[in-house]
């Protein structure tokens, strides 16, 4: 076994603390990653602060599904990777493979034993523990290669953010001429906006507060709202093709819900307190879908990274240091973040 450095919090209402974990010794299909950077994702703070309904956290808990860094083993049979190449980890470290959905490279959707990259029962049946920690190491088939031309710190958010708007708008056939609207413009929607454009759709974001407009402008965006601007969500009714809600919805949804055209779809990626009330007249209206969707199989996010390297995106982020962790939760649910914290992993 090796063991390694790492930060872990204890309980819902414990603060981070320096650790040591063991991971295991690399297998013939394994690959140890040194890693540089992690980021923070806002389920991180959910699992952390056990604040999903119905869904458990084993502690102590590493937290941490944004990983990028540098390869420094390999397994003897390992084909894809070798020592000093940049890879990353994304939110799943496994799957059963055979399923009919990991068949067709839809690993998220696992209807066997998915293993995720924290806080699930690993293949030897301990937790899986994340990023938050100075190594890991994953079996090839769930690691990532990193364009050379995407920063490490600037990377590591598009293994969770990244796929999961990519993986949203190739699903729904985003391209040329589409109209996109992206609600939210956060750690999944600053990297949604730059996907959307670069695809050729005409980009709308709608947001609570006018201070992210020249952002939102800057990052590509074609126009910019107000949830709260009552007249100007009427006058795009019937206008947007695929409206794209990376924040928990309470209010306007049904004024929001009309702004799609005929055969216009709401994807929902948020998780909410409360369950979401549509009104059914809008669905009925324009033959409108409601749906939802996770992040992406392995194929998709390599084709995401390979995407971004290629149109220059990447994540805008902050990086910070070990000892900054429990104030950059603070931060980011009080949405004080542009765009994602990125722990520098030599720090720990």
């Amino acid at each position: 076994m090796i063991t390694v450095p790492a930060r872990c919090v204890c309980g819902p209402h414990d603060g981070f603390r320096r650790t040591t974990i063991e991971r295991r010794d690399p297998g013939p299909h394994d690959v140890l990653i040194d890693i540089a950077y992690a980021g923070i994702c806002h389920s991180d703070i959910e699992h952390a602060r056990q604040l999903r309904a119905g869904a458990a956290t084993s502690y102590p808990l590493v937290p941490g599904h944004e990983i990028v860094g540098v390869v420094s083993a390999v397994g003897a049979q390992v084909t894809k990777f070798k020592i000093g190449d940049r890879a990353g980890v994304g939110n799943m470290v496994d799957s059963c493979r055979v399923c009919a959905n990991c068949l067709i490279g839809l690993e998220q959707y696992c209807s066997g034993k998915r293993v995720l990259t924290y806080n699930s029962p690993d293949r030897d049946g301990r937790s899986t523990q994340g990023g938050y920690s100075q190594k890991i190491v994953v079996d090839e088939a769930f690691v990532l290669r990193i364009p050379p031309s995407i920063p490490l710190p600037q990377a590591a958010p598009l293994l969770c953010a990244g796929i999961t708007m990519y993986s949203t708008m190739r699903h729904w056939k985003v391209g040329p001429g589409a109209r996109v609207a992206i609600l939210g413009l956060g750690g999944l929607g600053h990297v949604g906006v730059q996907i959307a454009k670069a695809l050729g759709a005409h980009t709308t974001v709608f947001e609570l507060s006018p201070a992210k407009r020249e952002d939102a402008l800057r990052l590509g965006a074609d126009a910019y709202h107000l949830t709260s601007d009552g007249a100007a969500l009427k006058a795009l009714a019937n206008h947007v093709d695929l409206l794209i809600a990376t924040v928990a919805l309470s209010d306007h949804l049904d004024v929001l819900l009309d702004t799609l055209a005929l055969d216009g779809s709401f994807v929902n990626l948020a998780l909410p307190d409360k369950p979401l009330t549509i009104p059914a007249a809008s669905l009925l209206n324009n033959r409108r879908s409601i749906a939802g969707t996770r992040s992406g199989g392995l194929a998709e996010t390599q084709e995401m990274l390979d995407f971004c390297a290629e149109h220059g995106i990447a994540a805008e982020v902050e990086v910070i240091a070990a000892d900054g962790i429990d104030d950059a939760y603070q931060r980011l649910l009080a949405g004080d973040v542009r765009f994602r914290f990125v722990i520098d992993n030599s720090t720990l």
